[in-house]
């Protein structure tokens, strides 16, 4: 999946190098998808804040984040017990196909795609507080890559079935727990893939709903 291109104002880099949300993107890059958006519906009254987009290699928006609740930092022993947050990641459902150019193809979106960026997302916003700083880069590669092993398999032993409302309609969701927060993927009968991940704030009281509005975010 090529979709490491970000549209929108760029947060500055925290510690370690990592994006933070707390200076807020621009809402342009997600009025450039051609698919809806989807977040937490109007059960959760929080703050609603906009992350980043991710595109193809072919310059066409393909993902992206909203954020809900405390806007989180990289987790550190003094703030992960406090922060109460989840982000829902919406992917493009995507068949494998050639670049704009014709020069080659791009890879399929799958439910394991929203399941991937979901769990790279919550390792964003994730640092053991007893790792030296020089060793981060290689935690989180070796992170990473697991995270893609377990987004590989999503009917292995580490998922759980979870039913959650999309748009009031009862939806399968694979879910998965780790010390770090939890993670879960599914599918919405708009055309989309939809992942979310979290800490402080339980994912089985949680529903989606496709945003009327994106722009309202700006």
């Amino acid at each position: 999946m090529e979709t490491t291109s970000r549209v929108g104002a760029q947060a500055p880099a925290a510690e370690g190098g990592q994006q933070v949300p707390s200076a807020r993107r621009t809402v342009d890059g997600y009025l450039l998808a051609p698919f809806p958006w989807y977040g937490l519906d109007e059960a959760f009254t929080g703050p609603r804040w906009l992350m980043q987009v991710g595109t193809s290699a072919d310059g066409a928006v393909e993902h992206g984040s909203i954020g809900h609740g405390d806007e989180p930092t990289v987790r550190a022993e003094s703030t992960e017990d406090k922060e109460r947050f989840a982000v829902v990641v919406t992917v493009a459902a995507s068949p494998v196909r050639r670049s704009a150019d014709g020069t080659g193809l791009l890879e399929a979106t799958s439910v394991s795609s929203a399941a991937w960026l979901a769990g790279v997302g919550l390792l964003s916003f994730t640092w053991p507080g007893q790792m030296d700083h020089t060793l981060r880069d290689d935690w989180l590669d070796q992170q990473t890559e697991t995270a893609w092993v377990l987004a590989d398999d999503l009917e292995g032993p580490d998922w759980s079935s979870l039913s959650l409302p999309v748009d009031g309609v009862p939806t399968s969701f694979h879910y998965r727990e780790s010390e770090f927060g939890w993670v879960l993927a599914g599918s919405t009968q708009e055309g989309v893939h939809v992942g979310a991940y979290g800490r402080g704030m339980s994912a089985y009281g949680l529903g989606f709903a496709m945003i009327k509005d994106i722009g309202a975010y700006a």
